[in-house]
């Protein structure tokens, strides 16, 4: 089994921003507390099951993913990734900036661009490749649970090269609101999302941070243990 503790470098709104709260109320969990927060109301009314709808995302908090959960690679410490997220972030690039809209992505539904961002995949690529070396080698246990046999070819390969197969090319930025649905479910949760999104009046959303996660063992959420500002 997957060794612990993984770390994962994601994008997480501010801890005080409107974005923060919408994600971690509806998830039912903070990632920046650690607690356990009560669904909202009109979730609650459009599906009863709120807790099961939102269970897989609730046990990442509310994220995107610039480089996947990972076991450390023997010889590097937490120290290490840390003082390296705070290089990374130190380093002056371009801020990538997206129209942030509620839609549904391979069957769950997120926030996601309402348009393809340039800067923003390369933003992603860059923390794939930096931090690959923090990274330890795939079990064959891993690889299986992703079902190589299903994937594309290119995203079997960068499963073997990156120990994820949706990266570069096929990355796709998304803050995840629920599990995957079935269509017929899916229409009044995504109505409900996206009137409950209109609320913050959020028409553009820089992407200007990296956190790090932990996850302590098999049975832990991800909590965020560091979060550092990029440099413009």
């Amino acid at each position: 089994m997957t060794g612990f503790p993984r770390y994962a470098i994601y994008f997480a709104a501010g801890a005080d921003s409107a974005l923060s709260r919408f994600g971690a109320e509806l998830l039912g969990y903070d990632a920046y507390t650690g607690d356990e927060l009560p669904f909202p109301a009109d979730a609650l009314r459009v599906a009863p099951d709120w807790r099961d709808v939102s269970a897989d995302p609730r046990k990442y908090g509310f994220h995107a993913t610039l480089k996947a959960p990972m076991a450390l690679a023997p010889g590097k410490t937490e120290a290490e990734l840390v003082a390296a997220c705070a290089t990374f972030a130190g380093k002056a690039r371009p801020i990538p900036s997206i129209r942030p809209v509620v839609d549904s992505i391979s069957g769950f539904i997120a926030v996601i661009p309402a348009e393809p961002v340039g800067a923003l995949q390369q933003l992603a690529a860059d923390c794939v490749r930096e931090f690959d070396c923090f990274r330890t080698v795939l079990t064959a246990e891993d690889r299986a649970r992703r079902k190589p046999e299903r994937l594309p070819e290119r995203q079997r390969d960068y499963l073997d090269r990156w120990g994820y197969p949706y990266v570069m090319e096929e990355f796709r930025f998304h803050m995840t609101l629920t599990g995957r649905l079935d269509a017929e479910r899916r229409g009044p949760i995504l109505e409900m999302l996206r009137a409950r999104f209109a609320t913050l009046d959020l028409d553009t959303l820089a992407i200007d941070r990296i956190a790090l996660f932990k996850q302590d063992d098999a049975e832990a959420r991800f909590r965020i243990i560091g979060e550092w500002a990029l440099a413009r």
